[in-house]
């Protein structure tokens, strides 16, 4: 017999604030968390503007010696899971860490690392290079950091599916308390890219937009959108049998009731231009939430702002939900940036948030819909036109990876 799984806590770590609250807070009042870049002298990329994280203290939840032993995209993982662990009600001495796990993934890793010891390395020599550069490089770091302090027993794996990893991470980990493989699973996506290397690679395949003003820069679903602005930071859901966490009198959040997972098998970085993956995914995860696709009240789009990607996506919808007259869509990449790896984590706490307050996150930056987006796009007038009891997350990735979560108002 499966099991049903409840969201009992939430950390953010966001262009828009480093708590699951003040994060909210920005999104649903539709606040920008695009800015001209700080963290390097972005001149010589071409690229102006970046989603980045502000204000970062790691030490306000860990010591100074264990932070500095961490790549950026870590310490934002750690932070945001003992925010959401928090928040769980969950501490050493109340659970059993053997039923403790965590999936929890990266696009990229630790970026930052490896630009500063190959740059080292070539300026200093291969013996220069930091003990340390391994540990903090490799993508399955940020897993192991939050196993290793908070004292997660369970499985420990990272996911890495580029802009899907967030999404997979937490369908996974609901997949393995749906099995009865662990009774709690810490999940989500960390990244930390905004960097030389980052937006030279980004901005070198012609993904990036160029957009001078932060206000124009990034535009899903615009007809004159232009490439997707670089975000970071971290999103972390704590998943719960839901069972387990009614009976110790945990606040349950939201159910996490449903997952699909595809491949478009179609190329490296495009989609599928029909969103036959897409669509698939979708169905799976209103199916498996045991839903019709009349029964969805929101969508958090993947809506990156690329023309091939939003446009590929918004047809899969309006294919998929025909029937439904009162769905409504919106891409908070408008307001965040795209964060990888991160991404489907964040608005997975997006979507949680959607349930928590009743209301949708507006489509920030469309000025003039494309045409062949024919979706309905959540606006200052309709994000609070209807009850919000049922969402889907939309997260998809290069090489054609798609996750789709979907979340029902706790019971």
């Amino acid at each position: 017999m499966t099991k049903r799984v409840a969201v009992v806590g939430i950390g953010a770590v966001s262009p828009l604030g480093n708590t699951a609250k003040s994060f909210l807070d920005g999104i649903f009042n539709s606040k920008l968390g695009i800015a001209p870049i700080t963290h390097f002298d972005s001149t010589e990329t071409g690229i102006t503007n970046a989603a980045e994280v502000k204000d970062f203290d790691a030490t306000k939840r860990m010591d100074k010696r264990t932070a500095k032993r961490m790549d950026q995209f870590s310490r934002y993982a750690v932070y945001s899971a003992m925010e959401a662990m928090e928040q769980a009600g969950l501490k050493d001495g109340n659970f059993d860490p053997d039923q403790l796990g965590v999936i929890y993934g990266s696009g990229i890793g630790g970026l930052t690392t490896i630009q500063k010891q190959a740059i080292k390395m070539y300026r200093k020599g291969p013996r220069r290079v930091s003990p340390m550069f391994v540990p903090d490089a490799i993508v399955n770091m940020a897993a192991g950091n939050i196993s290793i302090n908070l004292n997660a027993r369970n499985t420990s794996q990272a996911i890495v599916t580029a802009c899907a990893t967030g999404s997979n991470a937490i369908g996974d980990a609901y997949e393995r308390i749906m099995d009865g493989r662990a009774t709690y699973m810490i999940a989500g996506g960390s990244e930390a890219s905004i960097n030389e290397l980052g937006i030279a690679g980004f901005a070198a395949i012609h993904a990036l937009s160029d957009a001078k003003d932060p206000k124009k820069a990034s535009m899903p679903f615009d007809k004159d959108r232009r490439g997707f602005v670089m975000g970071e930071g971290a999103g972390t859901l704590v998943l719960e049998d839901y069972d387990h966490a009614k009976a110790r009198g945990a606040n349950i959040l939201a159910e996490l009731a449903g997952y699909g997972t595809t491949s478009d098998a179609y190329h490296l970085t495009a989609p599928d231009p029909n969103g036959r993956g897409a669509i698939n995914a979708m169905k799976q995860a209103v199916e498996d939430a045991g839903l019709t696709t009349n029964d969805i009240d929101y969508i958090n789009a993947h809506g990156t702002a690329t023309s091939d990607n939003d446009s590929a996506e918004a047809k899969g919808i309006a294919k998929l939900f025909s029937d439904n007259d009162h769905v409504l869509t919106s891409s908070t990449k408008g307001m965040i940036g795209h964060a990888l790896g991160a991404a489907g984590s964040l608005e997975a706490v997006i979507s949680v948030g959607a349930l928590q307050r009743n209301q949708m996150p507006v489509n920030v930056g469309v000025e003039n819909q494309d045409p062949e987006c024919k979706i309905n796009l959540v606006n200052d007038d309709n994000k609070k036109s209807h009850d919000v009891n049922s969402v889907i997350s939309n997260s998809f990735g290069f090489g054609g990876h798609n996750s789709v979560l979907a979340f029902k108002k706790a019971n």
